[in-house]
């Protein structure tokens, strides 16, 4: 048969890989590069790039173990092409091989790339998740709305995970109502496990450090996983400390505390590391053994084979515009506080730092402080999915778009959530001990020293009452201010906007 060059993404590290599975190592050429186009079409967090960068260089070295013919580029080769496609094409002609076979990637841009190429080019469709564009199409097609709740029980009902026979273990779905606690005093574990950077690792963050110093975030120290290995002594350790209290403070907010009982490991599935029915089959081992309790365990579970599995189905369902739409029309630009600028709002700073600082924040920092800041703001939705893009370790485009411009800024129009997700501060007040401290008064609801969310808010609101209040998860919103005294409404929305434009212009607030 003829040979091939077998293509590797750096997000594709698994060695039941699709491509790999049908490759045979006697007579294909596994390609593998590390190339200006990823490394740039954002700019990534340096941790985020070492992360990849070095486990992909040790994925490689893992291949050749097992008697793979590897061609793999490295960021500072001088004969580098500089992207995918063109170092496919280097390849072709070094090689004399034509034919390439490579799985799915998880952008759209890489998967129109690949098909552009004047190579006879194969792809596999990416079986590393539990279900496929079919069985998503099949369970979209025809229905009213895609709430993920009933995605996620027909996942339950398919993976087995948490079933009793027919039905949900302990009778029930879903226990949220038990995972929503305000944050604890502290923290009884140490966290995520860190490792100490070996010889392949230091290699990478010098390069890291020398070419992407200008990138937004800390690199140092460097801490996490960079192979299989490893990653399964992460989850071994969230596992057996984190997990049990898991579900009861996973919405909670501790300055001090980046981590709290998170697992830290979607990086790892993301790249590879570690596949989603081996993360899921270990905490229901840790309930069955009665390790963990079953709000925490179903909680964890359900943001893997529940939110995980449906927003990369949205991704593709939804096609390559997705991540540019803007059904609210929101224009203002991204203001300086993300990239670290002075703001008086300490929810914001604290969240912001965190991210430099870990290249990780948890889902509520993300959903209910930057996010909600934004979509309250009006910031246009594009410019915060390039942010959280940049900045997050665990962000590729399927996940990470359906997470910003759906769930977060409405700005799919609905598509993935029944209402926006806004709050005023009185909800980071009641999950966080951010508020205290801050130089706004949360308990404010205008003046000189209001918290910002409580004005933006209801400007949010008025400004997109035609479309929202007849929304049933949204009337009382509109009942409640409708009750408010006309002149302290109009206090509330000309503070509203005297904040917005000195946000406009740059000031510090």
């Amino acid at each position: 048969m003829v040979s091939r060059l077998v293509l590797v993404l750096g997000d594709q590290l698994s060695e039941d890989l699709a491509a790999l599975r049908e490759a045979d190592p006697d007579r294909d050429v596994v390609v593998m590069a590390e190339v200006a186009a990823e490394t740039g079409y954002a700019p990534h967090h340096p941790k985020k790039i070492a992360l990849v960068l070095a486990a992909m260089r040790k994925f490689a070295a893992r291949l050749r173990d097992q008697g793979w013919t590897v061609r793999y580029t490295q960021l500072d080769d001088t004969e580098n092409a500089g992207s995918i496609p063109g170092e496919l094409l280097r390849r072709a002609e070094e090689t004399g091989i034509s034919r390439v076979l490579a799985t799915e990637p998880g952008e759209w841009r890489l998967i129109e790339a690949l098909r552009d190429l004047p190579l006879d080019v194969t792809l596999r469709e990416d079986d590393r998740f539990l279900c496929s564009h079919a069985q998503f199409q099949d369970w979209a097609k025809d229905r009213k709305s895609l709430r993920m709740e009933w995605f996620y029980r027909d996942m339950r009902r398919r993976t087995g995970l948490l079933m009793d026979g027919d039905q949900p273990e302990g009778g029930t779905w879903n226990y949220d109502s038990e995972n929503r606690k305000p944050p604890p005093g502290g923290i009884g574990h140490s966290g995520p496990m860190k490792f100490t950077p070996d010889a392949t690792v230091s290699e990478v963050l010098d390069l890291v450090e020398a070419r992407f110093a200008g990138n937004f975030g800390t690199l140092r120290p460097f801490h996490f996983a960079t192979d299989q290995a490893q990653a399964r002594r992460a989850l071994a350790q969230f596992i057996r400390y984190g997990l049990p209290e898991f579900g009861a403070y996973q919405d909670a907010m501790l300055d001090g505390e980046p981590f709290l009982n998170h697992a830290l490991i979607s990086p790892y599935l993301n790249i590879g590391l570690l596949s989603p029915l081996e993360v899921c089959r270990a905490a229901e081992a840790a309930y069955r053994r009665g390790e963990a309790p079953l709000n925490s365990v179903e909680g964890f579970i359900r943001q893997i084979i529940g939110w995980r599995e449906y927003v990369r189905g949205i991704y593709f369902l939804e096609g390559p515009d997705y991540p540019r739409r803007n059904a609210l029309n929101h224009q203002r630009k991204l203001p300086p506080l993300y990239w670290g600028a002075e703001t008086k709002m300490r929810c914001l700073s604290r969240a912001v730092e965190q991210t430099r600082d870990e290249a990780y924040a948890h889902h509520i920092q993300r959903l209910m402080v930057t996010g909600n800041f934004g979509l309250i703001a009006g910031i246009d939705p594009a410019e915060l999915h390039e942010w959280y893009l940049s900045v997050y370790a665990d962000a590729f485009e399927w996940v990470e778009a359906p997470n910003t411009v759906g769930m977060s800024q409405f700005a799919d129009g609905g598509i993935l959530a029944s209402k926006p997700y806004v709050s005023s501060g009185a909800y980071i007040d009641r999950m966080s001990d951010y508020c205290r401290p801050c130089a706004y008064k949360v308990k404010d609801k205008t003046g000189p020293e209001a918290c910002p969310f409580n004005l933006l808010y209801w400007h949010f609101l008025t400004r997109h009452r035609a479309r929202f209040e007849r929304n049933p998860r949204m009337a009382n919103m509109y009942r409640t201010w409708d009750r408010m005294k006309a002149p302290h409404r109009d206090t509330v929305l000309a503070e509203a906007e005297a904040f917005l434009d000195r946000l406009s212009a740059g000031k510090t607030v």
